[in-house]
């Protein structure tokens, strides 16, 4: 697997490509915005019919790069159901396919603004979590040093060859770190937008997800 190495506040942490991160010192792996069950809630309120792929594919990414890290510890930073009614539809099929992950590890589900409530699936059910020099949450928070979130969905878009891209990203700087949508179906927020030019330093970098992972300056 490629993946990008990294340092934040202190700690050795990977950028993979799927946007997970992975922090080998303290065998982690950290996961944000599954949405699972965005199908489901989307046709409940009358949106249109998407294929009813997203929890399948979301779940067996993540379950991949389990089984590629091998953590004692896996957390998942919020909005990991799209909201209560989604978890509960979905619940049986997520359960079925992450008892195996979630037997013999730490499994710790961070509150999300889409899923303020625990799910009868096992792990822990945290506001946040500090672990040695990161605290990890859904939203950033203004003052937060040493901070991991999500919420945003960041992605950028880059030139290159001639041709405009537009990627998944992990955005970082010197105080905190927010990562991209894992789930399949989620929307971004791109980088340029103000409440992530605002949050982030000036000398931030977007981590481009993708089969290389590529660090560069935040596009603002």
């Amino acid at each position: 697997m490629n993946a990008l190495a990294f340092t934040f506040c202190g700690a050795p942490l990977r950028a993979l490509p799927s946007g997970a991160l992975h922090w080998p010192g303290q065998a982690t792996l950290v996961v944000s915005d599954l949405h699972l069950g965005k199908t489901e809630r989307t046709a409940r309120r009358g949106g249109p019919i998407l294929p009813p792929y997203e929890v399948i594919e979301t779940l067996d990414r993540l379950l991949h790069d389990i089984a590629t890290t091998q953590p004692r510890t896996v957390i998942c930073l919020g909005d990991s159901f799209d909201d209560l009614t989604a978890a509960r539809a979905t619940q049986g099929a997520v359960s079925e396919r992450l008892a195996p992950a979630l037997a013999g590890r730490r499994w710790v589900w961070i509150e999300g603004n889409h899923d303020p409530g625990p799910v009868d699936l096992g792990g822990e059910h945290l506001r946040d979590l500090t672990l040695g020099p990161l605290t990890f949450r859904h939203i950033a928070q203004p003052t937060a040093p040493g901070e991991v979130s999500g919420h945003y969905h960041p992605k950028a878009r880059v030139r290159t060859k001639g041709r405009n891209i537009t990627r998944r990203c992990m955005l970082i700087d010197d105080n905190r770190l927010i990562l991209p949508a894992y789930g399949t179906y989620t929307g971004g927020l791109f980088s340029h937008e103000p409440v992530l030019s605002d949050l982030m330093a000036t000398n931030a970098k977007a981590i481009l997800m993708g089969p290389s992972p590529t660090a560069l300056p935040m596009p603002r």
